[in-house]
């Protein structure tokens, strides 16, 4: 009994919010903690992720902390929290109240959910533009949890009993603040002359991240007759038939939802449908006419408002564009160059703060398998500031392309029109980390990798030099209010 309730005390020293800090209407009578706690956390949970088990990870954060410090998402949306929280923030540093500030200078975020989830909490902070910036911890309850499994927080449902709970509390009391890229994605299509253009039918683009936007006919990035989105990512978009697969098993989890709660069998029906698509037997099922360097022109910025044009080769089936080195629950496509690659084609290890994306392309699903090998990686296409993608008429109507685990079916031109993808550098978010994960800063000395990693890689990619190069992007992270966050996971 005794220690239990020390245990409570040292979360109360530690973790506790005052609930007058958390709601502008609270009592003057609310507790009052006599020194301002170590690692302050606010908690978002997306209840539906994980099947039980992100119900039970609130009712577990919930008793332990401050009720009001631990949010459902499917209740109400970060960015209603994070606004009134932060402004009542600033009401109270006006009046004085100096444990209100230093609350928001140790302040930390824990969110539980899929990528989806995950990303929209890192849209929203992003989005807001805060003077202090919360660093952002993962918990994986998704499917492919490739955010979690980059910084350290690991790739399986966690456990949502009491003591589980609070070792990650711990965990993050204890975890190094990184900065993590994240990118702009632009795409323009001519308008359709007859039916529906809000999104353009037949086009379902993802919204359960950080939302495609309609740009505001305002907008400078408007073109008259053309329909601009604009949206953003974090890990990864990509083409092809590994975005065809991952399609298919979104299409089949919201026609049958009730067979998608355990996150065993999602993966192996997701194994199971790149079998059916034909993804292991691409070269005998799958036309060549659907292969990436027939489908679209790939350029890459070199300097700022130059390009130049990435060769794809021909038997390349998907192209994918990685900001973390973590894609399909935890592989590792990029690897790390020998030392060679680094000096005679300028390729670096993949650092997650550097403003470079890694080009990668496959195959086929056997290709794939080569990540599993210690050394294994896919066909490294390039690192590049920007990339840019040009589809014209062909012999295919539609490609499938995916940002962050999230696809959509894209149509290609029908007659002399283009269909541009544009993809550029946004900015960066904080997150927190382990201290031995997989994620490396570029200005971290200790993630600096030795020079004779991956000496007996492959020599068939194409070299490319690149510039940084920046892009202005406009409030494209809220989520729509008609999507159900159950998607999200």
């Amino acid at each position: 009994m005794a220690d239990s309730e020390s245990e409570n005390n040292n979360i109360h020293r530690d973790f506790y919010i005052p609930t007058y800090i958390l709601a502008p209407n609270a009592s003057s009578n609310s507790l009052r903690l006599p020194d301002v706690p170590t690692c302050p956390v606010l908690v978002f949970v997306n209840s539906k992720s994980g099947g039980q088990l992100g119900g039970e990870l609130l009712r577990t954060f919930r008793h332990l902390l401050n009720k009001y410090q631990v949010f459902d998402l499917g209740e109400e949306a970060p960015d209603s929290v994070l606004r009134r929280l932060y402004l009542n923030i600033e009401r109270l540093k006006g009046n004085g109240d100096q444990f209100a500030g230093e609350i928001e200078e140790r302040m930390r975020i824990i969110v539980a959910g899929g990528d989806g989830t995950a990303g929209w909490l890192l849209g929203v902070v992003s989005d807001l533009k805060l003077s202090q910036p919360p660093p952002i911890a993962t918990v994986p309850l998704g499917t492919g949890n490739n955010l979690p499994f980059a910084f350290g927080w690991g790739k399986k449902n966690p456990g949502t009993d009491l003591s589980s709970v609070i070792s990650f509390l711990k965990q993050v009391m204890n975890a190094k603040e990184m900065k993590m890229d994240s990118w702009h994605i632009l795409m323009r299509m001519r308008a359709p002359k007859v039916g529906s253009c809000d999104p353009v039918a037949p086009l379902e683009l993802p919204h359960s991240l950080h939302a495609f936007h309609r740009v505001s006919p305002s907008d400078e990035l408007n073109m008259e007759g053309f329909h601009t989105f604009r949206g953003g990512f974090w890990n990864y978009f990509s083409m092809g038939m590994d975005a065809q697969v991952s399609y298919a098993f979104h299409s089949e989890r919201k026609m049958n939802p009730d067979k998608f709660k355990n996150q065993l069998v999602n993966q192996s029906s997701y194994l199971k449908l790149g079998c059916t698509q034909g993804w292991f037997f691409a070269p005998l099922v799958r036309p060549s006419s659907k292969n990436i360097a027939q489908l679209t022109k790939v350029k890459i910025m070199k300097k700022q408002g130059e390009w130049q044009d990435l060769h794809i080769p021909p038997s390349v089936r998907s192209i994918v564009c990685l900001n973390l080195p973590s894609f399909s629950g935890g592989l590792n496509p990029w690897g790390t160059p020998n030392s060679n690659k680094r000096r005679y084609r300028d390729l670096t290890p993949p650092f997650v703060d550097d403003g470079l994306l890694e080009v990668v392309g496959f195959r086929d699903a056997w290709h794939g398998l080569v990540l599993l090998a210690p050394k294994g990686h896919g066909t490294r296409l390039a690192q590049a500031h920007g990339i840019r993608f040009e589809f014209h008429k062909g012999t295919a109507d539609h490609t499938f392309m995916r940002i962050d685990g999230e696809p959509w079916k894209q149509p290609l031109p029908e007659n002399d029109d283009t269909v541009v993808v544009e993809i550029s550098h946004l900015g960066q978010v904080k997150m927190l980390a382990t201290h031995d994960c997989r994620a490396k800063s570029i200005y971290d000395p200790s993630s600096q990798f030795s020079h004779d990693a991956d000496e007996a890689d492959s020599d068939e990619e194409n070299s490319v030099n690149e510039e940084r190069r920046k892009f202005g992007a406009a409030d494209t992270f809220k989520i729509p209010d008609e999507v159900d966050v159950s998607s999200l996971s």
